[in-house]
């Protein structure tokens, strides 16, 4: 039987390329900065994909009331941006799938609810600007996911129709936007997820452990 996927989708951070590190090194600055201890990358590395206002909050919730929560997040985004591709890579696997998605000329695109501010030169120095179908950030469309608007967005932008679409994220909100924009979804286990017990409640149509299995619903 013919698969009836014809392109493939990432979440960004903790799907496609691994992030932590440097978004890890950024929070860690601005608490230095602030005279606190830094936190291992072990705790920091489940809210990543959460976004910056969520490291902030993991950091500062004890310390800092909420009101300061803003502004220390654009420090560690001022910070973030000159280190976005210190450490950060493609998550081992990744290159290999895109390679064969590639070679099968099956398009691949990036939708994430990172900035594009900060998406944009991520991926250029990552090399996979050019590489990518589609790129679709949070600011990109009127809505984030969940809403599915910016993975219909991305179908739209590739003349592929949404249920010919996989899309691939380590969140809860990433299935349900996949899910709302009729897509095929599947959970990269090997993301930043904080609670892997509770996989099954996302609803997605697979889970995998690794990035070469998404050849496996293709």
């Amino acid at each position: 039987m013919t698969s009836s996927i014809q392109a493939v989708l990432f979440d960004l951070d903790g799907t496609l390329v691994d992030t932590a590190p440097d978004l890890a090194g950024a929070l860690n600055y601005v608490l230095q900065s602030e005279g606190l201890p830094p936190l291992p990358l072990e705790v920091i590395r489940p809210q990543v994909s959460r976004g910056g206002l969520a490291l902030v909050e993991l950091a500062f919730a004890a310390t800092r009331p909420e009101s300061d929560w803003e502004p220390l997040r654009q420090r560690l985004l001022d910070y973030y941006i000159d280190h976005i591709a210190d450490q950060s890579v493609l998550f081992d696997g990744c290159e290999s799938l895109l390679q064969q998605l590639e070679q099968r000329d099956i398009p691949w695109g990036i939708v994430t609810n990172k900035p594009g501010w900060l998406t944009e030169p991520l991926l250029q120095k990552l090399a996979l600007d050019k590489r990518s179908a589609v790129t679709i950030s949070a600011d990109t469309t009127a809505q984030k996911k969940p809403h599915p608007l910016p993975l219909l967005t991305a179908a739209q932008r590739i003349d592929i129709a949404p249920q010919h679409c996989l899309y691939v994220g380590d969140d809860p909100r990433d299935v349900e936007a996949g899910n709302a924009a009729e897509m095929t979804t599947i959970i990269a286990a090997y993301g930043y997820i904080a609670e892997p017990d509770r996989l099954d409640e996302w609803q997605a149509d697979g889970i995998i452990d690794h990035p070469l299995q998404v050849l496996n619903f293709i």
